[in-house]
């Protein structure tokens, strides 16, 4: 490569960055607000820049996607890896987690229809303030692996295109997986719905859910958790 036209690329690379900082900022803000107070906002949005730094040097125009839709993914996964790193949540949270999703997946099957909370504490022998407990914690530890199925398979209800970087094998199971998150969405009670597509298409915040609603932020994370436990049930089906 000639170096003029390096120069150029390393312009157009750092024009980039700087054109989309905001985008590390907001990501981070959103990010924030599901995790426990020990997160730094400044660590995220440190972690987030070397995404967005991945993705100007990475970045391929002829591909079709937006710069700005291709760096959200990269600053997001960054973000989301870091966390990981981090993970601080009790395996009793997880073990509460799978009594639910036992449940749920049992009830849902033999009735055929969404599972009311009732139901659900009866089930696994809990009060309903139990209940409304496991699916705050719910709410926080499941959150990260859904938000990711949801990103890059399923927009609310709408199919959109999935990679083709797989075997055969790989892709039909990919499709699969997409197409099943998609229908347990559809499957979910309204208000479920409106809580997923407030929380992930307009990126509200718990508290601004609340106030749409009528609502407690309170009574959003819970909603905001029955909504991921059904999915994740119907998912873990396949």
């Amino acid at each position: 490569m000639a170096y003029s036209e390096f120069q150029a690329n390393y312009q157009t690379n750092d024009e980039l960055v700087t054109e989309h900082l905001g985008l590390v900022k907001r990501i981070a803000y959103h990010l924030a607000a599901k995790l426990p107070s020990t997160f730094e906002i400044e660590d995220l949005m440190q972690v987030g820049m070397i995404g967005l730094l991945e993705a100007a040097s990475k970045f391929d125009s002829s591909k079709g996607a937006s710069f700005a839709t291709y760096a959200g993914i990269r600053i997001r996964g960054a973000m989301l890896d870091d966390v990981r790193k981090h993970d601080w949540t009790p395996r009793s949270v997880y073990q509460k987690h799978r009594r639910v999703l036992d449940a749920v997946r049992a009830i849902e099957t033999e009735t055929g229809r969404p599972a009311e909370p009732n139901e659900v504490a009866d089930r696994i022998g809990l009060s309903i303030d139990e209940y409304h407990e496991i699916l705050r914690d719910a709410s926080a530890c499941q959150l990260f692996s859904l938000d990711e199925t949801l990103d890059e398979s399923v927009h609310f209800g709408r199919d959109v295109p999935v990679s083709r970087t797989g075997t055969p094998e790989q892709e039909l199971d990919s499709n699969q997986r997409h197409q099943t998150v998609s229908d347990a969405v559809k499957r979910l009670p309204e208000r479920e719905q409106m809580v997923l597509s407030l929380y992930y298409e307009k990126e509200m915040n718990l508290k601004e859910i609340g106030e749409v609603l009528g609502v407690s932020e309170s009574r959003v994370c819970q909603i905001h958790g029955q909504a991921l436990i059904r999915i994740r049930a119907a998912v873990e089906e396949i």
